[in-house]
């Protein structure tokens, strides 16, 4: 039976990528976002090239679902080979502080989504792939997490601390066949709703240039097929 991967925040822009990238390579694949409705729009196109998918509604910020989540996608594709976890929400706009506005309750919600839902994820399949010595869990965050931007200092820092906790497993899995890799993302992806909403709300002439999350896409790729490094920076801040 072929591989699968669960692509966790499967949005229009990088979710649709990766989830089109691992497909090539003949992975099925499993779509969780919030809107059934979009997921299953999603399953349609994927279908529509020849991937086997099926999307599962769910709030990222349930942990408590989290469980019943996975159960129903290994009922449908058995075990999970690859988790690709890059949540986006436009609730980062309305919910992003300076630096010298940050409140200790600011931090509440990027650290739940960025570090407290994917530590759950982890401790939900890391036994089974270690048991089994093969796996790999895949992140991605914004380039905050390693570069200072003050303007989205509770953001940026709840980016760090999950930063922190990959980093550290991608060191203690070593040797074990199980992998941990992050993909920095130094700009707008083409396609998310994020960059639609900036681009419908801000002057387009001040804008970098989107990032093509087919490019984004490949490092997930590359990083999962190379496994010789623990992350990859993409962008214009690509260091």
């Amino acid at each position: 039976m072929s591989k699968a991967i669960a692509v966790f925040g499967a949005g229009p822009g990088l979710g649709r990528s990766v989830a089109r990238r691992f497909g090539r390579e003949g992975f099925r694949v499993a779509l969780v976002a919030r809107t059934q409705t979009r997921l299953d729009a999603l399953v349609g196109e994927l279908a529509g090239e020849g991937i086997e998918a099926a999307g599962f509604a769910a709030d990222l910020m349930d942990r408590a679902a989290l469980p019943g989540v996975i159960e129903a996608i290994t009922r449908r594709f058995g075990q999970l080979d690859v988790v690709e976890y890059a949540p986006a929400s436009l609730d980062w706009i309305e919910r992003q502080l300076d630096v010298r506005e940050v409140t200790v309750e600011s931090f509440e919600f990027p650290l739940d989504l960025l570090l407290r839902t994917p530590v759950a994820l982890v401790r939900e399949l890391l036994p089974g792939m270690v048991e089994r010595g093969d796996g790999a869990l895949l992140f991605g965050l914004a380039v905050t997490a390693s570069a200072p931007v003050p303007s989205l200092a509770n953001i940026g820092t709840a980016a760090a601390a999950a930063r922190g906790y990959l980093q550290n497993l991608n060191a203690s899995l070593a040797d074990t066949g199980v992998y941990a890799g992050l993909v920095q993302v130094a700009g707008m992806i083409a396609g998310s709703d994020g960059a639609k909403y900036v681009a419908e709300n801000w002057d387009p002439a001040l804008l970098p240039a989107p990032l093509d999350a087919a490019d984004l896409a490949d490092a997930f790729w590359d990083l999962y097929v190379k496994r010789d490094r623990f992350e990859e920076v993409v962008g214009g801040a690509a260091r």
